[in-house]
């Protein structure tokens, strides 16, 4: 069984153990390395912070708390010393040092050379159990079961956190014109947030650190003799100790981290390509039909069956208009936004309920109908749709279960809903059984609500839904709507009851941050209907 990073210190507080050590800082010496150079955007900055984190971590190894999560405890402490090197550096001195190093980093992608400056600044902002989260989901590259483990949450919390966390990142982004998807933001994390330490660098902060940590114990004078150490003996000491243990054990396992990483965006790009793929062969179909025939139309054009050509153009001509048919191309775009729709709900497992099992595929195209899926809101929008029709199909079927289950216990309504599952027509779990809340007991009341919905897989897209023993039923909501809404409302009456036009105008006035390109939608909504309320305004 691997150890924890607690056990290692425990250990290598309690025997000064090296090898202890220095397998902590093999774990995170990526970690601290990457956050340092964002924040100095210097290398060898970057190198000096880091031994500097893990003298820190040798001299406190001791006195951590048993809770203590330490990818986020170096991640801070990181952020910290970075930001006291560029507050002790002189100014000029810096700028000068940022602009050789810089001249020779390699360029990154365009996403990721928008996120990557804020990055820290983003992170910061975040509460510490969403930063733990980030840091160990995407940072560490660790399992949600994992993440769970270290802070004591089940593995579906681990999920939601994780989402909630990388969207507040994903709104830090939107505030500052950096706009990112929330899945697409996880990839870059994932494939950006942490890079390889130069070589030999763990090797280096291993025996120097563990030179701090031993000193701590007896005098300070050894560790401010190594921290004082000049970049020309650091290097020395680095390149000796990293010949002593083998550099290709640590290059075997950053190309271990990079196959990790590659194999994460894989994933990502496999089922976006497969789906690319499926819709060209099917937009494809017909060319290929007319251009057979087309083919097969020139070369009958040398011979003298006139009725065979003529045919065949009839036929050419009938599958151009197929083609163009206005009814076949709604058929197919609405293909094409289910086949959206169902992508966004498998990368956002979250938002799923397990009733949607028995939704039609009619149910599927009915939510994507009107719907433009062209943003995310747009995608939420339409899983609410279906959301509301598969939970009052549902909440039939549950009436249809307790009609059965009063005939067979005297009239007398369950204690809890659980009691139901043998009375459904269909297989049921307590997964389906657990959002939905019993209002009644004992002899029914027929004319009251006896069962509703009190649990949303998304705040601020979701159907309020209850049943009675006569019918089931609900209504939609959309929470973002309503707050552009009330902050459009605002707006007017801050302004003599002029109409805002633009979502940066109505922005200062939003509870919660929306994205840009959320707010506006909302605003052309609500200036339409305001237009056909009153087209003489």
């Amino acid at each position: 069984m691997t150890a924890s990073d607690l056990d290692l210190l425990k250990r290598f507080a309690r025997d000064n153990s090296q090898d202890a050590f220095g397998e902590i800082v093999r774990r995170h010496v990526d970690l601290v390395y990457s956050a340092a150079l964002r924040q100095l955007r210097s290398t060898q900055l970057a190198e000096e912070v880091s031994q500097s984190v893990f003298s820190d971590l040798a001299r406190s190894a001791g006195k951590l708390k048993p809770d203590t999560v330490l990818t986020a405890w170096l991640y801070a402490v990181t952020r910290r010393t970075a930001v006291d090197f560029i507050r002790k550096e002189s100014r000029r001195q810096l700028r000068e040092q940022i602009a050789v190093e810089m001249n020779t980093m390699n360029a990154t992608a365009n996403d990721w050379a928008g996120i990557g400056p804020l990055l820290d600044d983003a992170m910061a902002a975040l509460d510490e159990t969403d930063r733990s989260v980030i840091l160990l989901r995407y940072f560490d590259n660790k399992s949600l079961r994992e993440v769970g483990e270290s802070l004591n949450i089940s593995d579906d919390a681990a999920q939601k956190r994780a989402a909630r966390a990388v969207e507040r990142l994903r709104e830090f982004f939107s505030k500052r014109n950096v706009t990112v998807g929330a899945s697409g933001l996880a990839v870059l994390l994932t494939a950006n947030a942490v890079q390889a330490a130069p070589v030999g660098l763990a090797a280096a902060i291993s025996g120097a650190a563990v030179l701090a940590g031993a000193a701590a114990t007896a005098t300070t004078i050894t560790t401010t003799k190594v921290i004082a150490m000049t970049t020309l003996q650091k290097t020395i000491i680095g390149a000796a100790l990293a010949a002593a243990v083998g550099t290709g054990a640590f290059e075997a396992h950053n190309a271990s981290q990079l196959r990790e990483q590659n194999q994460v965006l894989q994933q990502q790009i496999t089922p976006l390509t497969a789906q690319i793929q499926q819709l060209q062969l099917s937009l494809n179909d017909a060319t290929n039909q007319i251009a057979g025939l087309m083919e097969e139309n020139a070369q009958l054009g040398s011979n003298s069956n006139n009725d065979e050509l003529l045919k065949l153009r009839g036929e050419v001509t009938q599958l151009h208009d197929q083609a163009n048919d206005p009814g076949v191309k709604a058929l197919k775009s609405v293909a094409d936004k289910v086949a959206i729709l169902k992508q966004y709900l498998k990368q956002n497992p979250n938002r799923n309920i397990p009733e949607l099992q028995f939704v039609t595929d009619k149910d599927w195209a009915d939510a994507a109908w009107d719907s433009a899926m062209a943003t995310e809101d747009d995608a939420r929008e339409a899983l609410s749709k279906l959301r509301e029709t598969a939970e009052n199909n549902f909440l039939n079927k549950m009436r249809d279960a307790i009609k059965k289950y009063l005939a067979a216990n005297n009239d007398v309504l369950p204690d809890t809903l659980y009691q139901l599952e043998p009375y459904f027509d269909v297989p049921v779990t307590d997964e389906m059984l657990q959002h939905y809340t019993l209002l009644q007991t004992g002899k029914p009341d027929n004319s009251a609500a006896l069962v509703i919905v009190s649990a949303y897989a998304d705040a601020d897209y979701d159907s309020e839904h209850s049943m009675s023993m006569r019918s089931a039923g609900g209504s939609r909501f959309n929470r973002v709507s309503g707050a552009v809404e009330a902050a459009s409302r605002a707006y007017s009456h801050d302004n003599n009851g002029q109409a805002a036009s633009e979502a940066s105008q109505i922005t200062p006035y939003l509870k919660n941050p929306i994205d840009t390109v959320t707010v506006q939608k909302y605003l052309n909504e609500i200036n339409a209907g305001a237009t056909m309320a009153n087209p003489n305004h």
